[in-house]
């Protein structure tokens, strides 16, 4: 039995073959997913599980370098602040892309997540770093 909060297999494994720079994306319920990327589908009804459980368990077991959020995410919260599912997460300032590049970038992520969180523009892109 694993030591850390992460028990899902699959994502476990992907997470373990990431190289530095490969990305990871953890979307809401409604994030494109497009062909070549391991779909790794965790949605079971709407906000099970939500994006910042996911990502909390990520996070126990992926060293991250740089992180991406879309500009439209900061757009909805009050004073363009990080949103609260992702406050406090992580360290890394996140890097502003547009929705639209964001989910271009989800073409050449190794994997991406889809979570049941149906909060507009949940998503966020993980950057592998190394733990050297």
């Amino acid at each position: 039995m694993k030591r850390t909060a992460l028990l899902h297999a699959e994502l476990s494994r992907v997470i373990a073959t990431l190289g530095h720079g490969d990305m990871l994306v953890i979307g809401d319920a409604g994030l494109p997913i497009p062909d070549g990327p391991v779909r790794i589908d965790l949605a079971v009804t709407p906000g099970v599980p939500s994006i910042a459980d996911v990502l909390r368990a990520v996070l126990t077991e992926m060293q991250v370098e740089r992180v991406m959020l879309a500009r439209e995410t900061l757009a909805r919260e009050e004073q363009g602040a990080l949103p609260t599912w992702f406050a406090g997460q992580l360290s890394v300032t996140p890097e502003l892309v547009s929705h639209e590049e964001l989910k271009r970038l989800t073409a050449t992520a190794r994997a991406v997540v889809r979570t049941g969180e149906c909060t507009p523009y949940a998503n966020v892109v993980l950057c592998a770093g190394v733990t050297f």
